[in-house]
């Protein structure tokens, strides 16, 4: 168990090339390190780079699966083929097969439960992916529910500014606090979770 107060910022639904670059610039402006949650129908050649500039950062790429459609009645072989597919794309692109896996909307069965051999991550959040959520009312809302062993859910979909934006008040406020920030491998590790099949995670 970590004796560092440890939190774990991620992000959903890139990448993207006009959006997550500003995350990028954030992060590496305060020094901190985030997890991005992605789906496979976004990488290409041109977002490439961004993920090889997120991992340079010390930044993890993990799976949104491919198309981010609610996966809670899709049978077997569509599940893999979600996961599969997405996997051999982050591999491709940076040299790592991911650990973890945010199903799209948190849509979850028995099914994808057994179909999938990755570590599940819910999150807390912030309805960031809705428009009329205000810059500051995002970052508000993540603040009141951090605390130690959290994992914070932001949306990184294309043109999603107000959250890069609160990324300015957000970060100092939890640097303030005394939190670290760790990727989502980093946070089981410190923490002494050892991942158990069928359960998706938000605090450890």
């Amino acid at each position: 168990m970590s004796d560092r107060k440890l939190i774990a910022l991620t992000f959903d639904d890139g990448p993207n090339t006009d959006t997550t670059p500003h995350f990028l610039d954030r992060l590496e402006r305060y020094g901190v390190r985030a997890t991005f949650f992605v789906e496979g129908q976004f990488i290409t050649e041109k977002t490439i780079p961004v993920m090889k500039r997120a991992m340079s950062l010390g930044c993890l790429i993990e799976n949104h699966a491919y198309t981010h459609t609610n996966m809670s009645d899709m049978g077997e072989e569509q599940i893999r083929k979600e996961l599969l597919d997405t996997d051999g794309l982050v591999l491709l692109a940076t040299g790592r097969v991911p650990k973890f896996f945010r199903p799209p909307y948190i849509g979850l069965s028995d099914t994808l439960f057994a179909s999938v051999d990755k570590t599940f991550i819910c999150g807390f959040n912030a309805e960031d992916w809705d428009p009329s959520i205000e810059t500051e009312e995002r970052a508000k809302r993540i603040l009141a529910q951090a605390k130690h062993g959290g994992i914070i859910l932001l949306h990184d979909m294309s043109g999603n500014m107000k959250t890069a934006e609160a990324l300015d008040t957000l970060i100092p406020a939890l640097l303030e606090q005394g939190y670290s920030f760790v990727t989502v491998e980093e946070l089981f590790r410190e923490m002494g979770t050892v991942a158990e099949k069928g359960q998706i995670y938000t605090y450890l």
